[in-house]
């Protein structure tokens, strides 16, 4: 019990634990895309203001360039203000000779590297921004070269702008962006797991439904609620709990019948030979006759349970074209060899029907059968057929005693049998039950009435008759191009 336990909660477990990761996949995806593309933006934006000011610095170089270099540079920078973060200077020579006001987000003057890489910039080379680690970070970088026609001598402006600020604003997104997506996966792992135990309590009442059954308890079945691919699983284990309790009962039923139907001949036989004398051939020749007739009683009623026992199973019938005609026709003939009795032949239907021509076959001539022994050679017994409704009506009639109304509740369970059968040894009491089953697999049923038609000639109160009908659904062909009638596979 507790390693199942533990199987499930490894199950939930296991489901939550994939959710999890998938979402914690896809929300630093989603966070360093996002991060990547805003760090491009701002950036962008930085190059941007860079580029502007190189534009107005070129203006300004070019306002008046017959000045000294040092007064174009000094000129320049007092016209231009810088921006946030942004630091301004003027180069003599390679050296800082003007250079914003403090405060600044840093001293240009002691930041080496970028000095030296404005140094190393020729003195042709077009404006274009550079980037330089620094101590305060990587810095970006345009030097707009400056010229004058009076002198020799010449400098270099640097707009240089740090990108510090702009990775420290990266990172506290990046932090908020966390402390979100971490609340968003603590709500995904409380919601998802209440979730997975909803979803996986179905498969939790299977495991407990299927530890509570055994041959004695097949009644146990799992509560079905909502309408997911779980709750369809619910109902089909159910079903399947149905055909399970259905299968044992039928086999315990079996045996059950067997066992009390096979008891009595084999104790006839066993005791039949114990007081015979062998020595006596008029008593061995009875008991021998005896044994006989009760070895085929117990024949017919073994081959009886396994039609029985067939009518559960998807192949019992075997559905082909029929030619209803031949089927009844066929049927009749076969019947008159039964016993002398006044056949008659009520209708036929001109109709070819998906039907097993065998099976009904088997059960029109159990019917006519059970209409024989119940009636005498003066008596009517009947076949016919009808398509009335979008059904097939197949029946045996016969003009004997009929069935009382006490009778016609158990006549068609297996070993029913009616007041008048009791004493017959060749009636297992099966019959009705095996036409039963074979209307059953074809989708229909069996009906019990008393002939009322006007081809009931000659039935009287005292011997009312009785009328068997098989109703089956109406499964025509409209062009059948091989049809059977009562001929087909053997038992």
């Amino acid at each position: 019990m507790t390693g199942e336990r533990h199987l499930t909660i490894g199950v939930r477990a296991r489901i939550m634990s994939t959710v999890l990761l998938l979402a914690a996949f896809g929300m630093a995806l989603a966070g360093s895309a996002s991060t990547v593309f805003e760090r491009r933006q701002l950036i962008d934006h930085l190059d941007g203001v860079l580029l502007a000011d190189v534009t107005q610095f070129r203006v300004d170089v070019a306002a008046d360039p017959s000045r000294p270099v040092s007064q174009i540079l000094r000129d320049t920078l007092q016209r231009h203000v810088p921006t946030d973060g942004e630091v301004l200077a003027g180069l003599l020579d390679g050296h800082p000779a003007f250079v914003t006001a403090d405060p600044r987000p840093f001293a240009i003057e002691r930041e080496g590297a970028l000095l030296a890489d404005v140094a190393s910039i020729g003195r042709d080379e077009p404006s274009r921004i550079r980037q330089v680690e620094t101590s305060v970070g990587p810095v970006r970088h345009v030097v707009v070269q400056v010229r004058s026609t009076s002198e020799a001598g010449a400098g270099s402006l640097v707009i240089a702008v740090s990108l510090q600020p702009v990775l420290d604003q990266l990172a506290d997104s990046a932090r908020r962006y966390a402390v979100l997506a971490g609340v968003a996966l603590v709500l995904i792992a409380v919601g998802g797991w209440l979730v997975a135990g909803r979803l996986l309590r179905p498969l939790r009442l299977l495991r407990e439904a299927t530890q509570a059954i055994s041959p004695d308890d097949l009644t146990t079945r799992i509560p079905v609620t909502g309408r997911d691919d779980v709750t369809q699983l619910t109902r089909t284990v159910n079903a399947m709990l149905d055909r399970l309790a259905d299968a044992f009962d039928t086999q315990q039923q079996f045996l059950d019948d067997a066992g009390h139907e096979l008891r009595t001949p084999i104790t006839i036989v066993q005791g039949h030979l114990e007081l015979c004398d062998p020595t006596d051939p008029d008593e061995v020749a009875s008991t021998h006759a005896l044994v006989l007739d009760e070895l085929d009683r117990m024949g017919r009623l073994v081959n009886d349970l396994i039609v029985l026992a067939q009518a559960g199973r998807p192949d019992f019938v075997r559905f082909e074209v029929v030619d209803l005609d031949r089927l009844l026709r066929e049927v009749f003939d076969k019947a008159q060899g039964l016993a002398e009795r006044h056949w008659v032949l009520d209708s036929t239907v001109t109709a070819h029907v998906l039907a097993d021509a065998h099976r009904l076959t088997q059960a029109l001539l159990q019917l006519t059968d059970n209409a024989v022994r119940h009636t005498g050679p003066q008596d009517v017994v009947a076949v016919g057929g009808v398509l009335s409704r979008g059904q097939v009506q197949l029946w045996v009639r016969d003009s004997g005693p009929g069935v009382s109304p006490h009778d016609a509740e158990r006549i068609f369970a297996r070993f029913g049998r009616s007041g008048m059968s009791r004493g017959d040894s060749h009636n297992s009491g099966l019959g009705l039950s095996i036409v039963a089953g074979i209307a059953a697999a074809h989708g229909g049923r069996v009906e019990l009435s008393r002939p009322t038609d006007p081809l009931s000639a000659g039935f009287s109160p005292e011997r009312p008759g009785a009328r068997f009908t098989l109703i089956m659904p109406l499964r025509v062909v409209a062009h059948p191009q091989l049809a059977f009638g009562g001929q087909g596979r053997s038992v």
